[in-house]
């Protein structure tokens, strides 16, 4: 080979690298565009109680029907879909204060510990009389007891879940969640409750913690407090339960002997940013309040993105003929939790 066709080798190299780079880039910049469309979409009146997880997720999904998966940029797309979530999952830590759920929440913890027992194990079981989708049930039972699509993207790689699935899952616990939440305000002045009891009631028995919180506060203060803290028991929750679910991912024999299950290093870093929160910001670190809604509007906005990579697997057929009958093992088991939650008030 002569010098001259190394050096013509080596430049279609390099331009195959920039050209590879670039198409990652606009993978990234187009899960961005989706997000932030529906970023805006949840600003308009009506889709505002959706949230823009919902929202994002239901564009990527209608995008992908109309024009398929854009398969040039898949590399910036996964990038999204998987970097990102790991990220925006650890930046999530940020949320939740271990010293108030240690010191002010073990009561409440008891609960929760119930609350996500109960979850998984009612809709596993209904999803299994229904002869449902067993990893897509798996997924919303665990979305149901600890915190919405949050856990379900946390929990995916370590179930081996696939995209789409985990998909289909975040955007039915953001749909489901929200109804929950409208009818529990709807409910608030005719149930006899205390702010206070009504506040546990949402922070125990709602999905994510932005269904607690549009649930508690019309109830005031203290009722968002107790919400809030309730729910982040159940967020600290998700730690142990993950590591639980990697013991009996290798027991049940889910996977093969010799295959791995990764290591869930994303949740290491959210319990650093956890402690960091709790311990480093406003005793050794001051940041404005306006500062920290900042960020918690970010790893929203960055986990948002990473759900348009997601929804952009998913087919309307698969919703159709995979989803309904775990949507219901979901629905009834979000219907008894919050009656049993209520009943123990």
């Amino acid at each position: 080979m002569t010098a001259k066709e190394k050096n013509t080798m080596l430049l279609r190299t390099e331009v195959n690298k920039l050209s590879s780079f670039a198409l990652w880039f606009v993978g990234i910049g187009f899960t961005f565009i989706i997000a932030l469309m529906g970023y805006g979409l949840a600003k308009v009146p009506g889709f505002d109680h959706v949230g823009q997880l919902a929202c994002a997720i239901v564009i990527a999904v209608i995008y992908r029907q109309m024009w398929r998966y854009p398969e040039r940029i898949r590399s910036g797309i996964e990038f999204s879909s998987k970097r990102l979530l790991r990220f925006a999952i650890i930046l999530f830590g940020l949320k939740l204060n271990i010293d108030v759920v240690i010191h002010q929440g073990l009561g409440l913890l008891v609960r929760d510990v119930g609350t996500i027992v109960f979850s998984i194990f009612l809709t596993v079981l209904i999803a299994k009389w229904l002869k449902a989708d067993a990893s897509l049930s798996l997924l919303l039972g665990i979305g149901t007891g600890v915190c919405g699509a949050a856990a379900i993207a946390a929990v995916s790689p370590i179930l081996k879940a696939k995209e789409k699935d985990t998909a289909i899952g975040a955007g039915i616990i953001a749909l489901v969640g929200t109804i929950f939440a409208i009818g529990y305000t709807l409910l608030r002045p005719y149930i006899g409750l205390t702010d206070v009891q009504y506040g546990i009631w949402a922070g125990v028995g709602l999905h994510e913690i932005a269904h607690v919180a549009l649930a508690a506060a019309p109830g005031g203060p203290d009722a968002l407090a107790m919400g809030l803290l309730a729910k982040l028991g159940r967020v600290f929750l998700l730690v142990p339960l993950s590591f639980i679910l990697m013991y009996w991912m290798k027991r049940s024999g889910k996977v093969q002997e010799d295959t791995k299950i990764e290591f869930p290093w994303f949740l290491i870093g959210f319990i650093m940013m956890s402690i960091f929160g709790s311990y480093v910001l406003g005793e050794y670190i001051i940041i404005s309040k306006n500062i920290m809604n900042d960020i918690s509007g970010l790893t929203t906005f960055i986990l948002t993105m990473a759900m348009v990579g997601l929804g952009l697997n998913v087919s309307l057929n698969d919703l159709r003929t995979k989803a309904f009958k775990p949507l219901i093992a979901m629905f009834i088991t979000s219907i008894l939790l919050s009656f049993l939650t209520f009943l123990i008030m």
